[in-house]
């Protein structure tokens, strides 16, 4: 693999894509810690330091933003917003007809698609910029935040928060454009890996016998993840023969060659864990709106709520793995459907040995797809709670990187290093990937 990174970094263009790569992400880390107006931060780094359910959400949610809450940048929210439109455009697809004649138009379809994405992120990053400023509020770090008297510096909080997210979509865009790899993975890539050395020093000092659980854990996790992740079930497909007219009224025979369809053992990634989570934080994001209510019988129903499915109990991380599950099936059958692979087969004359085509090709494929799903879905529920079993045997509550991190961390790599390796086909170098 050295010799191979050397080989990428002896051809100029590859040379250009990566350092122009590494540049976008150094500018990103920059902006990481510009921190949006009106912050205290003694007052932010008390509220990471609290062990009270707010602080616990904090922490959670910073994660998730790969540690840019933790200076409340103005990236904050990162290139989340932005997948989120994506998958509820994603979703409503199949359920609007303008947008599924959209997507069947090819490119100019599929750009439109894109403006209506970017249209619906630049809402969806105002309101979650709204909600993570309220609990800033409720910490006192944001002490002149609200819609009163304070309303010029609330609106530039938000402002800030929304344009920082957009800023962050431009990069990733310009990395997929000029770089190597998928310039929105890379960004949030980035955020992930830049956390990692910080959680190794605080588990040096605090835990290092935890330290090392995890790090085997990691990385038996990761073989794991990759051999899940490439692993799939191809389905035999057969085209039959045609006659074709050429020129001169001459006949020739066609097709009959064969191929395959290969089904992924989890084809859905890492969005069920993102679908979940969002689901999960949700109440607590609300209920942390009231803890500190006038009204003791509110504030009593807030904190139980947040004690009882907040991030870092128990009743969570059950909650997460039945969703993770749940949500897996879902993602998958909807993205499957969107595919209608049974119609593309037999309008190309193909079909699968021994199955009819049309309906029967449908509920077999089905039938295939509910049973792999099986345990892709068990393996995505399972690295989602790896956090919570792993603190339960080494006693600490630190941890390396989140599961949904460490899929991110894989996924990305793994293409990457594809995208890196074709180009060296290309120019006849030894790829990055053995078979």
């Amino acid at each position: 693999m050295l010799e191979a990174v050397r080989n990428a970094l002896r051809v100029p263009d590859l040379r250009r894509k990566i350092l122009f790569t590494v540049g976008i992400l150094v500018v990103y880390r920059l902006v990481a810690h510009v921190p949006v107006p009106g912050v205290d931060r003694e007052a932010l780094r008390l509220a990471f330091a609290a062990t009270s359910e707010t602080g616990q959400l904090l922490s959670f949610l910073n994660l998730l933003s790969g540690g840019a809450l933790a200076n409340f940048s103005v990236v904050a929210l990162g290139v989340y917003p932005y997948i989120t439109a994506q998958i509820v455009i994603q979703l409503l697809t199949p359920l609007i007809p303008r947008l599924e004649a959209l997507m069947k138009e090819g490119e100019a379809g599929r750009q439109r698609v894109t403006q209506y994405t970017y249209l619906l992120t630049v809402p969806l990053a105002a309101l979650q910029g709204i909600a993570q400023a309220t609990i800033m509020r409720q910490s006192r770090v944001l002490v002149h935040f609200g819609f009163g008297q304070d309303a010029l510096l609330s609106l530039s909080i938000i402002a800030s928060l929304t344009a920082g997210t957009l800023f962050a979509i431009w990069l990733g865009e310009l990395i997929t454009q000029e770089g190597i790899g998928n310039g929105i993975s890379i960004v949030i890539l980035g955020g992930i890996v830049a956390e990692i050395p910080q959680n190794v020093a605080n588990l040096v000092v605090s835990d290092p016998v935890g330290l090392v659980i995890f790090v085997l854990v990691t990385i038996v996790t990761v073989g794991v993840i990759v051999f899940v992740q490439e692993g799939e079930r191809r389905i035999p497909v057969q085209y039959g023969r045609r006659v074709v007219a050429q020129r001169g009224n001459r006949l020739r025979v066609a097709g009959g060659q064969a191929t395959h369809i290969p089904l992924k053992v989890n084809s859905a990634g890492m969005i069920p864990l993102i679908f979940a989570q969002a689901l999960l934080i949700l109440p607590s994001s609300i209920a942390g709106y009231f803890v500190y209510s006038q009204t003791s019988w509110v504030r009593a129903a807030a904190t139980a709520i947040n004690r009882a499915i907040g991030p870092g109990g128990s009743a969570y991380w059950v909650l997460y793995f039945l969703m993770v599950v749940g949500f897996t099936y879902f993602y998958t059958d909807v993205v499957f459907r969107q595919q209608n692979l049974p119609e593309m087969l037999q309008r190309q004359g193909g079909f699968i040995p021994g199955i009819r085509p049309g309906k029967r090709t449908e509920e077999y494929l089905n039938g295939v797809l509910r049973r792999i799903t099986l345990v892709g879905a068990l393996f995505l529920g399972a690295v989602a709670v790896l956090p919570w079993l792993v603190r339960g045997i080494a006693h600490t509550r630190g941890t390396l990187v989140t599961s949904a991190g460490l899929l991110i961390v894989v996924g990305v790599v793994l293409d990457t290093m594809r995208q890196l390796e074709a180009q060296l086909l290309m120019r006849r170098y030894e790829g990055f990937l053995r078979r």
